[in-house]
């Protein structure tokens, strides 16, 4: 792996320039460059100005050209207008990142956005990284680097901010001073002309000094780069997130503010949820939750236990958890009859578990132990209100003494001030968070618990529901492009409804007549009962404009409704145009649910998959939650639990519950459409009929947009899917079939037994250590992998006996610099000269190259020459390891 992230230069410069540091009172430059002096700065320090010799005592120059000296970072703090030219000057003379600390570009209108292009243009044709414009600074403590203009400095410590507000690094700077908390980081990003959040996150992965990240989001300009870069950090660090916009008011200062689009606060909260992020609401609440995993606070579940010494107190923090969603635990009888034997009679026999205003420290240990039994209960939050026969230091001692004898995650409120402030130090010195006021610890418990929830959702990688192309998709796509060719979007329900069942989405059957006695064959065809809708382009719903006629049971009827629809969509929707009305059996489903589901486009994160209830009251009753594509079943789970209908799809009024595995085979079918029609726009399933025997999509509306063309078949979508069109199969000479493919998360226990299987010298040439087992983290890491910037191709044998062998596995990873991989190849000792390292590796470079890396890299063992003699032929050229003489690199080119 090579050595530096190539934002390097940029977070930890050797030496830094300021062009505009000033003497002028309380001016930015003034202040920028005094904090930089003031903080200690260890590298080399250049102030640029022409009207002085010097300026706060430094030798000053004229201009970035004058200094003669390599500069890896200047930061700007000048008039807009000279910015564009100042660059410039930087790319001349060698000058690779800055900071443009100016505003008045994008986010001040027309002018601001041309000149925000034209310092583009120029940092883009000098290959000069731009940070900001419009931002404080950067502050790196272990530097002695304070770049910004802010009041406050940052302590060292291993938080790393990030944040698009210059004021909100202002504000929990502040904040961090008064409540001792230190940074590896801090990082104002600005307008993000150019470096955004996926590239820090990127960085901050490789930042040693940084063990957990703290982000304030405004607007992702890349949502690709971004989900990718979250997902991968949040893998290794914890990051937790606080974004703006969350209504509409707040949704148009962050568009004034940046100059962004924010897009869906709820398709963002499904997307973090997704990356495995915590996101809170406020700053108090964003240090709360840093401070808490930073301690051994690990709540498995919701599920909530109160222990108070007052019944007042106890309510409050219930309420707050039921606002929350947080469910209280249910005592188990065992846990019941412990509490009574250790509990005065007087106690609550219920949660939460009052233990009486006069509880002793003992009585508090006696509770939390037997609370902490309980299997039904995920955390506890151990209270104390102060009264005068209370003795709040000896019941902290208790409580830590307690937490010591259990796993269950425990957090304190110990309510009040001078009587209890040293007991909750000692509790936080004994990484036991601590609160003054039940919300807020509660709220805690909700962020933490929520945070180790969207882990699990991290996790899932889904596979495709099928494991090729399919002739029914490609069937779906020329269709498709047909519809689109005739210079139309919407879909008529016919069409709608042919895609879907390409996809193998469950459709009532349904065919448009445009006369009356069209639509009375139509309906002898079919069999009465029938049900009959308009066919518009131009109705979203047709129950509105009177456009449905159901459980329609002769001929008569079916004429009288023929005409009856017409006119009366005629006369509520006039300019609706109307091809017709659609014929369809009447769906009689005594325990049916009506369900919705659909797929809307999010202007920030592409498509996006919608479920809830269904049926005509559909906006009223707004049951709505969203996940982004691609789904999984757990991730399909997820979605129906995540909505008050699925309180109704189990034993309900004396209807059976309803056939669930179809429900999430709907929801995974269309996320696959999803992954495959880059053109879907928005898909309507209303309603979506569900019951004991399985799920039928009544009515659908589809409609389409153009897309233009992209190298990226997925450049449509935040995630990357599985990519099912490198799977292939070859066959060996003896008739045999080995796959080649992806690596699914559901390989890892495959992947643990082809390790085993390796030699010890196939250990060693492949791990530089004779590694007897994988961790459960190595196979995570090997086996759930992001295929946007990674890969790892692995060969199936399928053997007789029907069970599967892993005998060959492929990967490589994106290196720091952005532009390269490393890979890495191993081969089963007894497949080893049979070509499998060849047909892996060559589909991997084909991998790489397409996309866009610019070369491919490998470490290889000095003895390893099986390896060095693949590798040569394959166009790699070996040259000597950087660092290590025992080890030889190997590089090919990808592209030119």
């Amino acid at each position: 792996m090579l050595e530096q992230h190539y934002l390097t230069s940029l977070f930890e410069p050797k030496s830094v320039a300021v062009i505009g540091a000033s003497e002028r009172e309380n001016s930015v430059g003034a202040i920028l460059f005094r904090n930089i002096v003031s903080a200690g700065y260890k590298g080399r320090l250049y102030p640029i100005n022409p009207r002085h010799e010097t300026v706060q005592g430094v030798q000053a120059y004229k201009s970035i050209e004058e200094i003669g000296a390599r500069v890896e970072l200047a930061v700007i703090a000048t008039r807009p207008q000279l910015v564009p030219g100042i660059v410039e000057q930087c790319g001349r003379s060698g000058v690779k990142n800055v900071i443009v600390i100016t505003s008045g570009f994008a986010e001040s209108g027309h002018s601001g956005a041309a000149l925000e292009r034209k310092m583009m243009e120029i940092a883009r044709s000098y290959n000069v990284r731009v940070l900001g414009p419009n931002c404080l600074g950067i502050i790196r403590p272990e530097l002695g680097l304070n770049a910004t203009f802010a009041s406050v400095n940052a302590a060292a410590g291993n938080l790393a901010l990030v944040s698009q507000s210059g004021a909100m690094c202002s504000s929990v700077l502040d904040w961090a001073k008064s409540n001792r908390v230190g940074f590896s980081t801090v990082i104002s990003l600005g307008s993000t002309a150019d470096v955004d959040f996926g590239e820090i996150l990127d960085y901050l992965i490789y930042d040693n000094r940084t063990h957990y990240i703290l982000l304030y989001v405004e607007g992702i300009r890349n949502a690709r780069r971004f989900m990718s870069a979250l997902r991968s950090a949040a893998r290794i660090k914890p990051i937790i997130l606080l974004k703006a916009g969350r209504h509409a008011a707040g949704s148009a200062a962050v568009q004034t503010h940046s100059g962004m689009i924010a897009g869906s606060d709820v398709v963002f909260d499904a997307a973090v949820r997704r990356a495995g992020v915590v996101r809170v609401k406020n700053v108090g609440q964003l240090f709360y939750a840093s401070k808490a995993l930073a301690s051994k606070f690990r709540p498995l579940g919701k599920r909530l236990a109160i222990i108070t010494n007052g019944g007042g107190p106890g309510a409050m923090a219930a309420d707050r958890a039921g606002d929350l969603d947080i469910p209280l635990a249910e005592l188990s009888l065992s846990t019941m009859q412990a509490l009574n034997a250790a509990l005065p009679a007087s106690w609550s026999h219920g949660n939460p578990v009052d233990i009486g205003g006069d509880a002793t420290p003992e009585r508090y240990r006696e509770a939390i132990l037997a609370v902490a039994q309980d299997p039904e209960v995920d955390g506890m939050l151990v209270m104390l209100s102060p009264q005068a026969m209370t003795q709040p230091m000896e019941v902290a001692k208790a409580v830590i003494a307690a937490s010591d004898q259990t796993d269950k995650a425990m957090l304190t409120c110990w309510m009040g001030e001078e009587q209890v402030a040293e007991a909750r130090l000692l509790m936080e010195d004994a990484a036991i968070p601590a609160f003054r006021m039940p919300e807020t610890a509660v709220e805690l418990y909700f962020h933490i618990s929520t945070y180790y929830r969207n882990q699990k959702l991290l996790l899932q990688t889904p596979e495709p529901t099928s494991r090729q192309v399919r002739p029914e998709t490609e069937g779906a796509k020329m269709l498709v492009e047909a519809v689109l060719q005739e210079r139309r979007k919407v879909l008529s329900e016919m069409e709608s409804k042919a895609i879907l069942r390409a996809f193998r989405v469950p459709v009532a059957q349904t065919m448009v007549a445009r006369t009356p006695t069209e639509a009375l064959l139509l309906a002898e065809q079919i069999g009465f009962p029938i049900a009959m809708k308009v066919d518009s382009p131009d109705l979203v719903t047709k129950t509105d404009a009177g456009g449905v006629r159901l459980n329609l049971t002769n001929a008569l009827a079916v004429r009288n409704a023929y005409h009856d629809i017409i006119e009366t969509v005629q006369k509520k929707r006039p300019h609706a145009r109307i091809n017709g009305v659609s014929i369809e059996p009447y769906l009689d489903r005594p325990h049916g649910r009506e369900l919705m589901v659909g797929v809307v486009r999010d202007p920030i994160f592409g498509p996006v998959i919608t479920f809830g209830a269904g049926g005509a009251d559909v906006e009223i009753f707004s049951d709505r939650a969203v996940a982004l594509p691609p789904l999984n079943r757990f991730l399909a789970q997820d979605l129906i639990r995540s909505t008050k209908a699925s309180r109704l799809l189990g034993e309900f009024r004396n209807m059976p519950p309803i056939n669930q595995e179809a429900l999430e085979e709907v929801l995974l079918n269309i996320s696959e459409m999803v992954c495959e029609l880059p053109w879907l726009q928005e898909l309507d399933l209303n309603p979506l009929i569900v019951d004991e025997h399985g799920a039928i999509a009544a009515d659908a509306r589809i409609v389409l947009d153009y897309m233009p063309p992209s190298g990226d078949r997925y450049s449509h979508m935040a995630i990357h899917p599985y990519p099912v069109h490198l799977i292939h199969d070859w066959q060996l000479p003896d008739g045999r079939v080995v796959t080649v493919r992806p690596i699914r998360p559901e390989d890892a226990e495959m992947e643990q037994d082809f390790v085993k299987r390796m030699s010890d010298e196939s250990k060693y040439f492949r791990f530089m250590d004779t590694l007897r087992e994988l961790t459960q983290a190595m196979l995570v890491r090997f086996t759930q992998i992001d295929y946007d910037r990674e890969m790892a191709l692995v060969a199936i044998l399928h053997n007789d006996d029907g069970k599967d062998e892993e005998i060959g596995v492929a990967r490589y990873v994106t290196n720091p610099d952005g532009e390269s991989v490393e890979f890495a190849l191993a081969i089963s000792d007894d497949w080893q000269k049979h070509g499998i390292g060849r047909k892996l590796m060559t589909a991997l470079i084909d991998c790489a190259r397409a996309k866009g890396f610019r070369t491919i890299v490998g470490d290889v063992l000095s003895l390893n020459t099986k390896m060095f003699r693949l590798m040569t032929s394959l166009g790699f050229t070996v040259h000597p390891h950087p660092e290590d003489p025992a080890v030889k690199r190997v590089v090919k080119p990808l592209q030119g």
